[in-house]
């Protein structure tokens, strides 16, 4: 530090050495006082004139030094770095003149004109000034140095030239002083530059720390041994609603949280409990969280911790968004997104709850409803609208939920009602006669009147003997016999319902084996050529023999294996059975398979066409693929597209059960068949309906100018088919009259054979055919 020069310091530290120049400044009036009282008592002592002008000369520098400087203190002239140094020139020039001036006394009164009082006085006053030089204008090198030379050197000068050899060594030995007095500046200069700066340091830190506590976002105060606060920030002070937090310095821990009592944001009580566990955690030395709700709705968390030196941290942090988001996360596992009624998961959880306590001899009540139809809803004017309606059920039910009435939304349209207090059968029975009245009816969703209609099982089991699950089964059961027998109503569980449901589990489980095992077979139905009335074609049926309870119907184990999702394996049993013996039968005899609708969701379906007529042999003009109506409607554009690709194999495409359904005529132009099977709903009454008999023809004769073969089903009884011969005149005929279904061999065995009363038919056709042309 001793080589510091100003501009080698930092500016705002010299301009802080600078303004401690003119600190003081009244003790330079005094100064220039005893200065010029010297000089007059010398020249009173002596009569020598130069004294006087001495006193003159010390008196005027003096007041004007002390002018000079009260000026600049008096405007605050140094502001900046600029402005001290133009302070510090002024103050050496004046310093330097006042220092000559001092110097010129000791030369005068050592040297000039030597006087024993004289020279005693300009000692005692110049050295005694020299020494306040250190102290006072260490700020300024240039003014400690000047000083030193205009003062000390005029003093040693004056010895020397007195020639004798004590004087010469005295004068000589007050050189050194000028090094002392320069050591001594730089000294307090370097202590004071140490101090400034170590101040600005510490100032610095106490900004960054006073930023980074207010600007903390959670609120902190430190208290010490006796729980009183010694530091806080503006978090702490905003969340306890006092004004700043320079106003908790002091305030002990319970007057802040007593604050908050005042502030009407906590409970005495809770205060009490807040203390005592964050003072626990402080003594015990131990971190410790405490959540805290107050009565504006914010939650506080209260962290407190051990510090160090006996200091205690305690930290509040506003938890209000965590607290809320935790809420709506639970809320939304709870609850359902669309109706807010409780899920199925927390309505197991309650009704268990519920069914845990109270009389276990209690009957209790369990309700699974079902919107009729929602389906097409969705399909048809979409999911907001279903939504709409889903919430309109919901809002219906709800207004039944009571304390003894729990009211869910298990998915989609499926809601679920608990009563856990049923009294008797007939009570509840009212009960939901009542709920299906007020649910029952047309509601308003969006602009669109829409009919809603539910269906729903409900059970009644004393509590002691049944659980939630054992209910939830058996009112499904209930639900499944509701709709079963029509919708739009509801049943209550029956043993025999649970009978029924454990047979149709047992009979799936035999279907899988069956299918599994290759233990189904393939019948043939024989389709008939209505001139040549002998086998175009046969239509392979599947059949399956349980073990135990001997041939089931394929409207019982079909329906199944479509809800089980075998359907499929069925599909691809038959098809390769059907084309394996088809190559058998005499040409052209073909063979039609069925597929499903899932058939034609699956795009595997084409691959393993053309796998069946490889690996059998089959030509594939041969093989005829039917699809229904229904089958088709899911996608119409993929269906269309898998059809495609299978016409293209060289397969035959019939449309089946024409008819039924939607009965769509643009079926007929836009896919790629071959061939329409009508229904035989159309023929049931043919001889006694002329309208359908109309409706017939009219399918025939549009099928015909599209280029499409026409094949009847049902066909019964000699009437149907001498009406269908003599007027309608379809391509092929298929129903029981031609006999039951065949097997391979029994199709290769009649191959050849035409129906005996094929010959009566045509027969009779020729004379009707002569009499007419003879009339």
């Amino acid at each position: 530090m001793s080589s510091a020069k100003p501009d080698t310091i930092p500016k705002d530290v010299y301009v802080q050495f600078i303004r401690s120049l003119y600190d003081n400044v009244h003790m330079i009036l005094i100064g220039a006082f005893c200065h010029a009282i010297m000089t007059f008592m010398s020249f009173r002592t002596t009569g020598e004139p130069v004294y006087l002008w001495l006193t003159i000369i010390l008196a005027g520098l003096g007041l004007g030094r002390f002018l000079s400087m009260s000026r600049v203190v008096r405007l605050s002239l140094i502001v900046d770095y600029e402005s001290a140094k133009a302070c510090e020139r002024n103050y050496i020039l004046l310093g330097s003149l006042q220092g000559l001036a001092l110097g010129g006394y000791c030369f005068t009164a050592i040297y000039l004109v030597p006087d024993a009082f004289s020279e005693i006085a300009a000692l005692a006053v110049t050295l005694s000034s020299l020494v306040t030089v250190s102290g006072r204008n260490y700020g300024s090198r240039s003014m400690v140095a000047i000083f030193g030379i205009t003062i000390v050197s005029p003093i040693s000068l004056s010895l020397i030239l007195r020639g004798d050899l004590p004087n010469i060594v005295l004068g000589l030995l007050i050189f050194p002083f000028l090094f002392v007095l320069k050591g001594t500046a730089d000294q307090v200069r370097y202590v004071l530059f140490s101090a400034v700066t170590g101040h600005k340091q510490a100032k610095q830190i106490a900004q960054r720390f006073d930023r980074a506590l207010n600007t903390m976002s959670h609120g902190l105060v430190m208290v010490n041994s006796a729980n009183v606060v010694v530091v806080a920030n503006a978090e702490a002070a905003g969340m306890l609603q006092m004004q700043s937090a320079d106003r908790m310095i002091g305030r002990s821990l319970h007057s802040l949280l007593m604050r908050s009592v005042a502030a009407g944001l906590m409970e005495a009580k809770d205060c009490v409990y807040v203390e005592s566990q964050l003072g626990r955690a402080l003594r015990d030395q131990r971190d410790r969280k405490l959540l805290v709700s107050f009565a504006n709705g914010q939650h506080v968390e209260f962290s407190a911790r051990e510090g160090s030196n006996d200091l205690g941290v305690i930290t509040f942090e506003d938890v209000t968004a965590r607290i809320d988001a935790e809420e709506r996360v639970r809320f939304m596992a709870r609850y359902d997104g669309l109706t807010g009624l409780p899920n199925r998961a927390y309505f197991h959880e309650v009704v268990t709850g519920h069914m845990a306590v109270g009389d276990r001899s209690r009957l209790c009540g369990l309700v699974v409803v079902d919107l009729d139809d929602f389906k097409s809803v969705n399909d048809t004017l979409g999911h907001p609208i279903g939504d709409g309606l889903i919430y309109a059920m919901a809002s219906k039910l709800s207004a039944f939920s009571s304390d003894e009435v729990k009211v869910s939304r298990f998915g989609g349209d499926e809601f679920v009602l608990f009563f856990d207090q049923v009294k008797n059968e007939d009570e509840f029975v009212s009960q939901l006669d009542d709920i299906f009245r007020s649910v029952s009816g047309d509601v308003d969703v969006a602009g669109h009147n829409l009919r809603m209609q539910v269906s729903a099982g409900a059970v009644i089991s004393q509590v002691q003997r049944t659980d939630v699950d054992s209910m939830f089964v058996k009112a499904d059961l209930a639900l499944y016999k509701a709709k079963e027998q029509g919708k739009n109503g509801w049943r209550l569980f029956e043993t025999a319902m649970d009978d029924a449901f454990r047979n149709r589990q047992v009979m799936k489980a035999d279907l899988r084996s069956a299918v599994d095992m290759g233990k189904l077979r393939v019948v043939y139905q024989p389709i008939v050529g209505l001139t040549s009335m002998r086998i175009d074609g046969c239509e392979a049926l599947c059949r399956w023999d349980h073990p135990e309870l001997g041939p089931i119907s394929p409207a019982v184990f079909i329906p199944l294996a479509e809800e089980m999702g075998i359907i499929s394996d069925i599909s691809i049993f038959v098809l390769n059975t059907a084309c394996r013996e088809c190559l058998a039968w005499p040409q052209p005899i073909s063979v039609s398979v069925n597929l499903s609708a899932k058939d034609l969701r699956d795009g595997d379906i084409v691959e393993q066409v053309r796998l069946a007529l490889e690996s059998s042999g089959l030509e594939p003009s041969r093989l005829e693929i039917e699809v229904t109506e229904t089958a088709l409607l899911d996608d119409k554009s993929q269906s269309r597209h898998y059809l495609e690709d299978l016409k293209a194999l060289g397969v035959r495409i019939a449309l089946d059960d024409f008819g039924t359904g939607y009965s769509s005529l643009s079926y007929l132009h836009t896919l790629p068949l071959d061939k329409i099977k009508i229904d035989r709903s159309f023929i049931m009454d043919l001889a006694g309906d002329e309208k359908s008999l109309t409706l017939l023809k009219g399918i025939v004769n549009l099928s015909r100018s599209l280029g499409l073969q026409v094949t009847v089903e049902g066909v019964e009884t000699i009437e149907q088919l001498r009406i269908l011969s003599d007027t309608v005149e379809p391509d092929l005929l298929q129903g029981f009259l031609f006999g039951a279904v065949l097997t391979a061999t029994g199709v290769d065995t009649i191959a050849s054979t035409m129906w005996p009363f094929g010959k009566k038919l045509r027969a009779a056709k020729s004379r009707r055919s002569r009499l007419a042309s003879h009339v």
